[in-house]
Formats: C-alpha cells, structure tokens, sequence
C-alpha cells in the first residue's frame, strides 16, 4: 500500500522514470482522467463565462460547492450529490434575474452576492453540525486528488459530456447573444432561455471541478485559461482552443508537483494558471507597442 509519505521522496531527474512512478498508481491515474475531463469542461465553460462578464457568478456557483458537500456530508449521501445540486440550484436563482436593461447588471450583481453569503454561512453551519466533517474542509475548500475511483471518472465523464454536448448545441447563438445580446434579442435568439442554460452548464462544470480543486480554488481553471486565451487572441475559434490546452497543461503540471507535494493541489494548478495568465497579459500590453514602432517612419526616434 503506497502512503503519502512514498508521494513526497522526491524527483529523480529522470522524466520518463517519475512519469512511470507516477502512473503505477491507480489512484494517480484515475486524477489525470479526472483532472483532464475537468479541465477540458471547464475551459469550454469558462470562456463563455469570461466572454458574457459572469465571472462573478461563476466565482459564486464554485463557492456554494462547499455548502452542497458539507450538506450532503451531513445528510450522509455523496458529497458529489451535494456539489451538483447546490450549484445547478444557485444557477437557477440567478437566472431568475434578466441580463437586458438598464439596471440589470446591478441586480445580478446583487442577488449573485446575496446566494453567495448565505449559502456560505449554511456550509459553516452544516460544518458545525456535523464534527465529523472538519477533518476534511481542507479538501473540499483546497481539494485533493487523493481517493478519486474509476466510478467518480466515469461519473465526472458522463457529466462533462453532457455540458459540453449542450453548449456545442447552443454555441453559435449563444456567442451572439454574448457579444450583442440586444441585436441578438431582435432577431428573434432566445437570449433569457440560452442565458439560463448557460448559467446550469456553468454550475455544472463549476460542480465538477470543486471535486478535483477545491471549491475555493475552482475558478482558476474556469476564469484564468480563458482569461489567458482572450488575451492572446480574439478570434473564437482559437481562443477556445488555447483555453482548453492551457487547463489541460496546468491541471497535469499541478497534478505532478502535487504527487511529489505535501500540499494541495487548488495552489498548484492555480499558481500556474495565474503565471500564465500574466505572461499573457505582459504579451498583450507590450503588442500594441512593438505595433507602432513599426509603423514609425524611417529616422523618427521610437
């Protein structure tokens, strides 16, 4: 039986050997599977999220994970049962709230914070009522890929799909409706419905990716790929490509520190996320410099 002990020895300096350490256990092979449906999902959502200017109610609907696996914990079913039902819930309250108007963007602002309190003071409150559980509020808040069965990848896999297959489904008018929901309203796109499947294939993915970051860790892959895709480029297509193979990339980097780490996995993928997300930032900001100083006529100083 491994123990977290043999986890932490240390790297040999030879690629291919910690890679063969690594995937000699089942528990390790079973995360990258998890971790990689995870990250493709959330990418995919993610940058719908970022592209709409929801990335605070996406913050909210990763957060209230820990009150829906703090109550199903308390109840004594799955905690996965708990993460899925309080997200795709909490989705459904904001929906409630249109996205057209002049005021709209202050009452989904306001109703999005106000789940959001109360639903983490009822995971504080089904943490103290049930002791048993305090032992493990670091994973549920940091996460763990310890203990991930071939059953939960399944489970994770067949949820993925089935967001991914609804967004591929309404991805052409619901980019339109995200850029211009106006134009997109007159001509006849479903904006409020395409909005409020949005907002459950949100809590969906935002459910899924707590059960490997954490929920207070799982907006990094949900904003930070997509933020980093963004930046790089403007053209959808491959925005939501390089989004997912940088959710893909820093989700494998974390799990691998992590194998070798005593500490949680949530600060590793979240860490990369974040340098990335700055590489592309500096990248972008210093463009539109190099941009001028080539159109600059021969002779005048840069």
């Amino acid at each position: 039986m491994r123990t977290l002990g043999d986890a932490y020895a240390g790297w040999s300096w030879n690629p291919l050997t910690d890679v063969r350490q690594m995937w000699a256990y089942p528990f390790m092979v079973n995360a990258f599977r998890a971790g990689t449906v995870v990250a493709v999902a959330a990418a995919v959502t993610g940058w719908f999220m970022v592209l709409r200017r929801q990335s605070f109610a996406g913050h909210t609907l990763a957060v209230v994970g820990f009150p829906g696996a703090a109550g199903a914990t308390l109840v004594g079913v799955s905690a996965a049962y708990g993460y899925f039902a309080f997200c795709v819930a909490a989705a459904l309250v904001i929906a409630t709230v249109p996205r057209a108007g002049r005021d709209a963007d202050g009452a989904e602002t306001a109703l999005t914070g106000t789940v959001q309190a109360f639903l983490l003071a009822c995971g504080f409150l089904f943490t103290a009522l049930y002791k048993g559980l305090l032992g493990g509020v670091t994973s549920l808040l940091f996460g763990s890929f310890l203990g991930i069965t071939t059953g939960q990848v399944w489970l994770l896999l067949a949820v993925a799909g089935a967001a991914l297959a609804v967004l591929a489904a309404v991805g052409r008018p619901l980019l339109f409706a995200s850029v211009d929901p106006e134009v997109a309203a007159g001509r006849g796109v479903p904006v409020r419905l395409l909005g409020t499947a949005f907002l459950v294939t949100l809590g969906v993915a935002a459910a899924e990716t707590s059960q490997i970051t954490g929920t207070l860790l799982v907006f990094a892959l949900l904003v930070m790929p997509a933020a980093t895709a963004q930046a790089l480029t403007a053209r959808p297509g491959l925005s939501l490509l390089l989004s997912v193979a940088f959710a893909v990339a820093v989700t494998w980097l974390g799990l691998t520190v992590a194998y070798y780490s005593p500490y949680p996995i949530g600060f590793y993928v979240t860490t990369f996320a974040f340098c990335g997300y700055a590489l592309a930032r500096l990248a972008a900001a210093r463009r539109p410099l190099r941009t001028a100083r080539t159109r600059l006529p021969a002779g005048d100083p840069a």
